[in-house]
């Protein structure tokens, strides 16, 4: 019984369906990828042995490292929207997995900024690798028509979704 409201959920919009036959095709086509999202992320914090805020507490930190910049704890807070009580709790568990190393800021003394190590970024890698290259698998085999028609479509839904949020912040 409650496997049916699952997977009637993964079908229901909580709006009027669009009207032409194609619109609601590309309806369910939106929610089946919504949902292959979420299990693919499911997936990989499975994998990964770590939680959902450990992960990408250090996905950030991995994507920080290889794009040169020093992040600390404050970015970390900031980036997860979280405490500071939350992110010390999330950095020592990294630090005791190995992944993670506390390194002292060139110029203050008093802080310091973290590293992902070799096994962090691996352990990303391999998490999110797959996932990531079968998007990128599909998107080579499209025509530059049909990547420039998908990319304008997913920008616009994006868009919609970003005027929701600018509207509940007002």
């Amino acid at each position: 019984m409650s496997k049916t409201v699952v997977r009637r959920e993964r079908e229901h919009l909580y709006a009027a369906e669009p009207k032409s036959p194609e619109g609601q095709r590309l309806s369910r086509a939106l929610l089946i990828y919504r949902d292959a999202e979420r299990l693919q992320a499911e997936r990989a914090q499975r994998s990964s042995g770590l939680s959902g805020m450990d992960l990408t507490a250090l996905r950030f930190l991995v994507q920080g490292y290889r794009d040169h910049r020093d992040l600390s704890p404050k970015d970390l807070i900031v980036m997860l929207d979280t405490s500071s009580a939350t992110v010390t709790n999330v950095v020592e568990r990294l630090v005791e997995r190995s992944y993670v190393t506390r390194a002292r800021h060139p110029t203050d003394r008093r802080a310091h900024y973290l590293v992902p190590t070799e096994d962090a970024i691996r352990r990303v890698d391999e998490t999110l690798g797959g996932h990531h290259s079968a998007l990128v698998e599909v998107i080579d085999t499209l025509t530059p028509e049909q990547a420039d028609a998908a990319a304008a479509v997913v920008m616009q839904f994006a868009d919609a979704l970003g005027r929701l949020d600018d509207a509940e912040s007002r």
